[in-house]
């Protein structure tokens, strides 16, 4: 065999284990992208749930709260904006900028949520109310369930971020516009739990 067929079938050889590499880098980068982009799914389908209850829990504390128009206010806007962000951020999780919109909504929207739970404490009869303990109950279940969606998000999140940074999958995840991905973080402390909602 000639030096030259040789050589031309190692340099094949070699193109072909790189080639092989670099499919196996960016279908990895794909599997991890779909992966965080479908936790970001199941976050949605829960703060779906709690925008649905919001206007429910407004609509039953209002015969009670007459004197509390701008808190009721307050918390259906807050509610309408966190909705167009978290529609805006399902449209594409992998937009840094919209989840980060998301963050800031929700972060509004939790102030709001508190706010009137701390006005409904002062009365008692709504407290009372079967109607507001029940929606309280499942917006509280909700809360839990989007906490723990959040963490599968960030935990896929943090996978796919932590490959496209990595050598060399950095230089593919470059070329092919791979972007980072958010961390979906509530970044004040108080913000980091669940509304209290109890009225035991």
């Amino acid at each position: 065999m000639a030096p030259l067929l040789i050589a031309l079938i190692v340099l094949a050889g070699l193109a072909l284990v790189a080639g092989l590499f670099v499919a196996g880098k960016y279908n990895s980068l794909i599997a991890l992208r779909n992966r965080f982009k479908n936790a970001y799914a199941q976050i949605d389908v829960q703060l779906k749930r709690r925008y649905d209850l919001i206007p429910n829990l407004v609509e039953t504390a209002k015969g009670y709260l007459k004197h509390e128009r701008e808190t009721l206010e307050a918390v259906i806007k807050a509610r309408n904006v966190a909705y167009a962000a978290s529609q805006a951020a399902a449209t594409n999780p992998g937009d840094a900028a919209a989840v980060r919109g998301l963050m800031s909504a929700e972060t509004g929207l939790v102030g709001a949520m508190s706010r009137l739970m701390v006005v409904a404490e002062q009365y008692p009869d709504l407290k009372a109310n079967q109607n507001m303990m029940q929606l309280t109950e499942e917006l509280t279940s909700t809360e839990n369930k989007v906490s723990f969606a959040r963490q599968g998000y960030n935990d896929s999140v943090m996978v796919y971020n932590t490959q496209r940074e990595s050598f060399p999958t950095n230089i593919l995840a470059g070329m092919f516009n791979f972007a980072p991905a958010e961390l979906f973080v509530i970044d004040q402390p108080e913000q980091r739990d669940a509304p209290k909602v109890s009225f035991s």
